[in-house]
């Protein structure tokens, strides 16, 4: 009887600790609907109606100005001055699919669960990871593997002397599926790691649509719901808490034996 008084009464005080569990997760609120600290997004998210092409999904909600959507169409931007064409004419059907990269980084205001702190001069925040649906990296691969690069991560080791990026020296040009031989390889590495190919599908909840038709509502909004109640789940314990019960529990097994 004494032992089982024991075993509730520290049932109760971990149970406080941890805070009791809800029966529906919750979602931590500062991680839905926020733009990153970066160089071109705005504050907070709110409607920009005259988002162009395809930056336009966001219209309603967006992270991005209206320049910058159209800035995002542009072979040599001033966003970030890329080229996308490094390796000669990269393949309209492959640059539509930068173009929606382009566009999911700088307007959704769904990917906060994903967002990381980083000390580069040019942002003070990044997304890693993010879980991307399959078909959306197998398409991006599929219409790309037939345009050239010289680089798998796209994010450092350029020549930058000309003001826009070019290959390094003895950087040679070959076909993305070259530098790049699976889907997950793409979508993976050419960024740092911001996108990690999920196993789930468009549709599912459970992964991020680089691109939706805005008229049948934003998925991704459910994505972030769930990867945020996620977060908010995995609470470590508070500091401590393991030798604070092993001494109340030896100081209840002294008391019920008194």
């Amino acid at each position: 009887m004494a032992g089982q008084i024991i075993q509730l009464l520290l049932l109760a005080l971990v149970a406080a600790a941890w805070g009791a569990p809800s029966k529906t997760p919750q979602a931590r609120k500062d991680l839905l609907n926020v733009c990153m600290n970066a160089k071109h997004h705005k504050p907070k998210p709110g409607p920009e109606e005259e988002l162009y092409g395809q930056c336009s999904p966001w219209r309603k909600n967006s992270c991005c100005s209206v320049n910058t959507s159209l800035e995002a169409h542009k072979d040599i931007s001033y966003l970030y001055r890329f080229n996308w064409d490094h390796c000669g004419k990269m393949e309209p059907s492959c640059k539509r699919h930068f173009i929606q990269d382009t566009c999911l980084y700088e307007c959704s205001p769904n990917l906060g669960p994903w967002i990381q702190e980083v000390n580069q001069s040019w942002r003070k925040e990044r997304i890693l990871n993010v879980p991307l649906c399959k078909e959306d990296c197998e398409t991006w691969w599929n219409d790309c593997r037939t345009s050239y690069t010289c680089k798998t991560n796209w994010h450092k080791g350029w020549n930058w002397t000309s003001g826009y990026n070019q290959c390094p020296v003895k950087a040679a040009c070959h076909r993305f599926d070259f530098y790049f031989p699976t889907p997950a390889d793409l979508c993976n590495e050419i960024w740092s790691h911001s996108f990690k190919v999920s196993n789930y599908g468009r549709g599912s909840g459970r992964c991020i649509q680089m691109w939706f038709d805005s008229n049948q509502g934003n998925p991704n909004e459910e994505v972030a719901r769930f990867y945020a109640a996620e977060t908010k789940n995995d609470v470590p314990p508070p500091q401590g808490i393991g030798s604070f019960l092993l001494d109340l529990t030896q100081m209840l097994q002294l008391w019920l034996h008194s």
